[in-house]
């Protein structure tokens, strides 16, 4: 049996995996090649799945949802990558949640039961330019979630860093020392929409898999290992009225300072709209997405008796409006 290489896609939330993903699969359709996808949320509602469903057979793509594969989930990633291998892919997909650490998921994919029939490819990681300094600065977010971006970088064999019309040339330089800080050797590329030449991913050497100098669990580290990332909260909140940007962009401001990304298709009078903020950013488009709408909320310690309850409220004032 081949063995079968594995892309891994990481990057901090909303930072542009899945638009990646996508023009990832659409390349290998148009060569001809079968890819299988492996997808995990930390959150209960799989909106990213439902966008790339339609470029792949349902029997091409798993899904691990509500939870992180290097936490909570990664009793379950041996089986997906079983089920998927078993359909003989050309190569294989596993796009990371936002929270998760690769250097756990890198370990996973090497496990005796699947050594012999994949290998680790490439660790392509996408950075946030726009945010990525927000995230990385103690004094302005989460320890444990700085350490994760930071190994996020480190690890990567392809840094990708997206974004970039969103910034100017002062912070793109404090970007780049920011990743040559935690990464001296792998190539960076500067695009928007997570544009980039796929021929360059796709530049696959069979002689030797990678380990990307990440330690083993039984070898000595010079860092406390980071926590379990149990204080970020998912939140799924039903929409079953039609709402309005404004509605939901009001609701969302409430709680941004805990807030680390929304998303969710949400229904208006004009049609079914999909929905993903990323700190300040909001972005609206068209969909034609037919199943029950939601709004899906990502943050640190987001208190979910108390948003449930605005949500609620605010659901209560849309529909007295009508």
């Amino acid at each position: 049996m081949k063995t079968i290489p594995v892309f891994i896609l990481s990057g901090f939330l909303g930072s542009g995996k899945t638009t990646l993903l996508k023009q990832l699969l659409q390349v290998c359709i148009e060569r001809k090649m079968k890819p299988a996808v492996l997808m995990n949320e930390i959150g209960r509602t799989d909106t990213d799945g439902e966008s790339i469903s339609g470029l792949l057979k349902n029997t091409h793509l798993e899904k691990l949802l509500d939870g992180c594969m290097c936490c909570n989930k990664k009793s379950e990633v041996t089986n997906c990558l079983k089920t998927l291998l078993s359909r003989k892919p050309d190569m294989l997909f596993i796009e990371l949640t936002g929270v998760a650490d690769p250097e756990e998921v890198v370990d996973s994919i090497t496990e005796p039961e699947l050594l012999q029939l994949l290998y680790l490819e490439k660790v392509i990681t996408i950075v946030d330019a726009e945010n990525i300094l927000s995230y990385n600065n103690v004094f302005e977010s989460d320890r444990d979630l700085v350490r994760t971006t930071r190994k996020q970088i480190k690890v990567a064999d392809y840094l990708i860093v997206n974004k970039i019309d969103l910034v100017s040339y002062e912070k793109k330089k404090k970007v780049e020392r920011l990743l040559r800080k935690e990464n001296s050797s792998s190539p960076i590329t500067y695009t928007t929409f997570s544009q980039v030449d796929i021929n360059e991913i796709f530049s696959i050497n069979h002689s030797v898999m990678k380990r990307f100098n990440i330690k083993r669990k039984d070898e000595p580290s010079d860092e406390k290992a980071p926590a379990s990332f149990s204080r970020i909260k998912s939140i799924s909140l039903p929409l079953t009225t039609n709402t309005t940007k404004k509605q939901i962009e009001r609701f969302l401001k409430k709680w941004r300072s805990d807030l680390l990304r929304a998303k969710g298709y949400i229904p208006m009078t004009d049609g079914i709209y999909l929905m993903q903020s990323v700190m300040n950013r909001v972005n609206w488009e068209p969909s034609q997405f037919k199943g029950e709408c939601y709004l899906v909320m990502i943050g640190v310690n987001l208190d979910i008796k108390v948003i449930k309850k605005d949500w609620e409220r605010t659901i209560k004032e849309t529909i007295y409006a009508e």
